[in-house]
């Protein structure tokens, strides 16, 4: 039964941020207040640090449930990072043993693929067989190199997680309809993810016509960064400049990625971003911690750091931890500082320690 002792930290609970020392005792925080003395196997000097809860990140792609060529590790996309907790945002390999083999913990989005403009559910229904109750929602590419033509196949899949009590995440880079179509489709709830991408059908148009109506709706606005692939970095500027900020930052991490995109990438980089383009510290901490965790409805167990809930915490400095990126349009995002991972707790065991 071990116990940790982190002192001296800036502690995020996932709801607000306030100066403590944090105990763990076996696999639940034991205590948070100031001067904590009691005896621990290990103290951790967080003075000038975040101590947060363990961060959730909503859409990535691991090996064994992406492509072998797509999927990256899951441990090692995730600890390093402050992760805890993740989702696959489009399983179509492994199965149930896989998830629960994984230390990370985890759900999953299976694929719904379309079909001449209609949505094909056969793969979906293989997915939901092998994941179980680890399967959540519905993953669907709404792109044109899907060769899809309408919001037709959108209606679809909403009908269809609707009729099994799913949620829908949609990826709407290269839509071939504007963005408001496809949030007038979702319903409370659902996520839309790339959604700050460039190109045609941004959520610039019409005044930002899409946000302000998935705000109304209760949609999920997830940023899925994905580096500066699925981003266009002034549309996000401009976005929270209007107050139109991500309900969730998401990494859409990949083998092509982690580690390697504009620097050391991983969510902490993409926190780093959300921060140059304007983001406040409490709302880049809550979009990785209890409203990534009410997204997937796991805010019962994930993103929040409280006294009685599982031990799932991470430290984090503001550092030198240089980042570089240019999306397609040519707007770059670069900072010689940015947020680093220096301790990773999950389940009351420490997982990464620099």
């Amino acid at each position: 039964m071990a116990r940790i002792l982190v002192k001296n930290g800036r502690v995020w609970d996932g709801e607000m941020f306030f100066f403590a020392d944090v105990l763990t005792n076996d696999k639940l925080i034991e205590k948070i207040a100031p001067d904590i003395t009691e005896s621990a196997d290990y103290i951790f000097d967080a003075k000038g640090k975040i101590v947060s809860a363990g961060l959730v990140d909503i859409h990535v792609h691991l090996k064994g449930l992406a492509a072998d060529t797509f999927g990256v590790g899951a441990e090692i996309s995730s600890f390093p990072f402050g992760v805890t907790a993740v989702n696959d945002a489009g399983s179509t390999h492994g199965d149930r043993a896989l998830l629960d083999y994984f230390s990370v913990k985890n759900t999953v989005f299976v694929c719904a693929s379309i079909k001449e403009n209609h949505a094909n559910f056969d793969a979906a229904e293989i997915g939901l067989a092998k994941y179980g109750d680890k399967a959540i929602g519905i993953k669907v590419y709404f792109d044109k190199s899907e060769n899809v033509r309408d919001i037709t196949p959108i209606k679809e899949v909403c009908a269809y997680a609707r009729n099994k009590n799913l949620k829908v995440m949609v990826h709407c880079t290269l839509s071939p309809t504007p963005m408001v179509e496809i949030v007038n489709a979702l319903s409370k709830g659902d996520i839309l993810t790339h959604v700050f991408h460039g190109g045609d059908n941004s959520c610039l148009e019409n005044d930002f016509e899409a946000l302000k109506v998935a705000k109304h709706k209760g949609v999920i606005l997830d940023s899925g960064l994905a580096g500066n692939v699925h981003t266009d970095f002034l549309n996000f500027k401009k976005s929270v400049e209007a107050g139109f900020l991500p309900d969730v930052i998401s990494t859409d991490i990949t083998c092509l990625s982690a580690f390697k995109r504009g620097g050391r990438y991983g969510m902490t980089m993409c926190m780093s971003i959300a921060k140059q383009v304007g983001m406040s510290e409490e709302e880049i901490f809550k979009s990785v911690t209890s409203s990534a965790a009410a997204a997937l409805n796991k805010d019962a167990k994930w993103g929040y750091l409280k006294v009685g809930r599982t031990a799932d915490l991470s430290v984090f400095d503001y550092t030198l931890e240089p980042f570089d990126l240019t999306d397609k349009a040519g707007n770059q995002v670069k900072n010689d500082l940015g947020y680093k991972c220096i301790l990773t707790v999950l389940d009351g065991q420490i997982i990464y320690k620099i």
